[in-house]
């Protein structure tokens, strides 16, 4: 005899979600990532990846995953604080530490893990955490499972961030905590203003640069490198798992701080240890951005190329400095129907609605890559043009 069904009201939910058109089924890929893609069925130009560099399929990475397997087996058994950390894990924090300047590095199994893990251990009751209102959901997640207190400023409002400051001195320890690159609208945080408040009103600076790794300042050394505030992130958590082309997440800045989480961020402590393959990879990936440029210098010739051409056809495309080009046109439903239209012609774009971004702010989100030719770019601009006339999103080319 088989028993209630206690997740009955899950259809409810479900079938809700997809009258507002905020159900998003997962599109599966049928081939390797890179530029042009077969996916559900269908060959397409993908705008979707965090493949930022193109590195996810190179025959370098694949090259130092292989070596790996066979020198140190495939899995580690454990977690790092028991029997899972290997030479191999230590020699890539010494060297991801040595590529961001920082005196150490501590790698995560995510850039959730990392964010999580790192607010929920350092700070607590009688601390403050001052947040930019559009960061990132684990950075919001982390701060949920503190007991400090939360501040919000409007986003990139250094005025408002400044009072706040001015007006918390009452606080144990203060975290200014901020997007380095913000992942949906593909603009910065201006680092230069929130490292200079932090150091005039002794607060600690966390940047989540998970989109600027690989993509800003110099060898793709990040948001904190474009602006030049080297030094002045006291915490910098980045990511394996875009520009870099691998997984994983990571927490750099000085010793102490990767001696403590080590012991106290239950992120890393209960988590199984990297495979040797993906640590390979990785720190291919770190020498790669350093000693071949091209990657880079592609990624942002495309990336210029690609924006003035949405902007020369009509669309609205916020204020992106990045190769993250968001197209906004409002409704989720308009987005959802763009997206499928796009599909239609060949271009692979996820819509962004509700709750990721405001209701009236849906779009669809673009993101070029160093992998994609001039050519697909200008079919993708094309059939760009040519859906969003149909739609009225933009008028008549």
């Amino acid at each position: 005899m088989h028993g209630k069904n206690h997740l009955e009201f899950l259809k409810e939910e479900v079938e809700s979600l997809k009258k507002q058109n905020l159900f998003n089924a997962l599109p599966v890929l049928e081939s390797e990532q890179q530029a042009r893609v077969r996916l559900n069925g269908k060959d397409v130009i993908t705008l979707s990846t965090n493949n930022y560099l193109g590195f996810a399929n190179h025959p370098r990475l694949r090259k130092a995953a292989i070596e790996a397997i066979h020198k140190w087996g495939f899995g580690t058994g454990a977690v790092r604080q028991i029997a899972g950390t290997m030479k191999i894990h230590m020699d890539f924090e010494e060297q991801l530490a040595r590529y961001k300047r920082t005196e150490a590095a501590l790698v995560f199994t995510a850039g959730i893990a990392a964010n999580r893990g790192t607010i929920q251990c350092l700070f607590d009751e009688g601390d403050v955490i001052i947040s930019d209102e559009l960061n990132h959901g684990s950075i919001i997640d982390g701060v949920r499972l503190t007991k400090a207190g939360r501040k919000i400023y409007p986003h990139k409002n250094t005025d408002e961030l400044k009072k706040i400051l001015s007006e918390s001195n009452g606080f144990r320890r203060r975290l200014v905590v901020t997007d380095g690159v913000f992942s949906m609208d593909g603009d910065t945080a201006p680092l230069d203003q929130i490292a200079e408040l932090c150091q005039q009103y002794d607060a600690i600076l966390m940047v989540d640069d998970a989109h600027g790794d690989g993509v800003m300042g110099k060898d793709g050394r990040g948001t904190a490198s474009h602006y030049k505030v080297d030094g002045l992130v006291d915490i910098d958590m980045g990511t394996l798992s875009k520009a870099f082309g691998c997984l994983g997440g990571y927490i750099a800045g000085v010793q102490e701080l990767k001696d403590y989480l080590t012991n106290r961020a239950r992120t890393f402590i209960f988590t199984t240890a990297h495979p040797p393959a993906v640590v390979a990879a990785c720190t291919e990936a770190i020498r790669m951005v350093q000693d071949e440029p091209q990657h880079l210098q592609n990624l942002w010739k495309n990336t210029k190329h690609f924006k003035q051409g949405l902007i020369d056809l009509g669309f609205n495309t916020g204020n992106s400095e990045t190769p993250i080009t968001p197209v906004i046109v409002g409704e989720s439903s308009l987005a959802q129907q763009l997206s499928a239209e796009l599909f239609k012609e060949g271009i692979f774009v996820k819509p962004i609605v509700y709750p990721l971004v405001a209701k009236d702010k849906a779009r669809v989100r673009t993101i070029v890559t160093a992998q994609h030719t001039k050519e697909d770019l200008d079919t993708a601009l094309e059939a760009f043009g040519k859906v969003g006339a149909r739609l009225k999103i933009i008028s008549q080319q």
